[in-house]
């Protein structure tokens, strides 16, 4: 694979390579072909995604097969109130070596390529804020000592918008670490009845192939950063983000900086994902809600009128 994206070739071959990554995936999830597509442009772009939806919708088994096709270690923390910092990180036992008594580091969850951290917000804000070290520096500290993070590193966290009793709604801080906020929504009809007729007539599980090698995925984040944009479009960004922090009317507090790099790059990972050399105002404009939903404080007046996020969103843009 070419280092440089003007020397990729044949660039729209990788439409067929994420395609073929996308059925693969899909001899175990049915449909979500939407969300499937945002976790891998969220991998691209290396960064980290918040996945909320209602239960049973199969978020734990998507991630851990995409882990399988893309040849990842998986680890999954359930987040309850009653876990600890060092139940993530990991913590230092003594042990015995030829006699003599040694502290040694006993790694945690965390030492893994994909954390499926479930239910993020049933954990107290000292558990959640131990995640944060790894998902923006891809290290973590204990004690005086740094532990460096095994290259690919995400965390996709999830969060149940109903049953709000006993969470911990994340920090804004916190929130604005996660590149994207992808939204799992009900299957359609057709796709519930194909779930319900796979999962009811045989217990076996398909075998999911190895389709992307670690090396391959660092190569495909290097080229996605190489992605050209045009200037007028890179305006269009910057200027879709700068309004969330002018429409004093609906929002409080508007995107930050990090938004603006964030959206740019979902939008170049997109265009990869395409097969395309080039961001178009379409990339911009479809990656604009799950880069910025999750990063809009509403004020009152929003609230009492019952606009979503992605409403104004979609107003900002028109």
């Amino acid at each position: 694979m070419a280092k440089n994206i003007e020397s990729v070739r044949n660039i729209e071959k990788l439409k067929d390579t994420f395609s073929n990554v996308t059925k693969e995936i899909s001899k175990i999830i049915v449909g979500q072909e939407e969300v499937i597509e945002q976790i891998m442009i969220a991998i691209l772009a290396d960064g980290n995604a918040l996945l909320e939806s209602y239960p049973g919708l199969g978020k734990t088994t998507m991630v851990k097969t995409i882990a399988d096709v893309l040849d990842l270690k998986f680890s999954r923390i359930q987040n309850t109130p009653d876990l600890m910092p060092s139940d993530i990180i990991g913590t230092y036992v003594i042990e015995e070596e030829k006699g003599k008594k040694v502290f040694r580091f006993q790694k945690g969850p965390i030492f893994a390529n994909i954390i499926l951290a479930d239910e993020i917000n049933r954990a107290t804000p000292k558990t959640q804020s131990a995640m944060l070290e790894a998902m923006q520096e891809k290290q973590v500290t204990v004690g005086n000592q740094t532990f460096a993070l095994d290259q690919p590193f995400f965390v996709l966290a999830t969060q149940n918008p109903i049953d709000m009793e006993g969470t911990y709604p994340l920090p804004e801080a916190q929130v604005d670490r996660f590149l994207l906020k992808i939204l799992v929504d009900y299957p359609g009809f057709d796709d519930e009845m194909e779930i319900i007729n796979r999962f009811t007539k045989s217990s076996e599980i398909s075998k999911i192939r190895t389709l992307l090698s670690k090396d391959s995925l660092k190569l495909l984040q290097n080229l996605t950063r190489q992605v050209p944009i045009a200037d007028d479009i890179k305006k269009r960004a910057l200027e879709i983000v700068a309004k969330t922090r002018t429409t004093k009317d609906l929002i409080e507090y508007g995107a930050s900086p990090r938004a603006s790099i964030g959206l740019i790059l979902a939008a170049k990972a997109k265009a990869l994902i395409n097969g395309r050399k080039y961001v178009s105002a379409k990339d911009i404009e479809e990656m604009a809600y799950p880069v910025l939903r999750h990063r809009l404080i509403l004020n009152f007046k929003a609230e009492r009128e019952g606009k979503s996020a992605d409403d104004i969103i979609r107003e900002i843009m028109k």
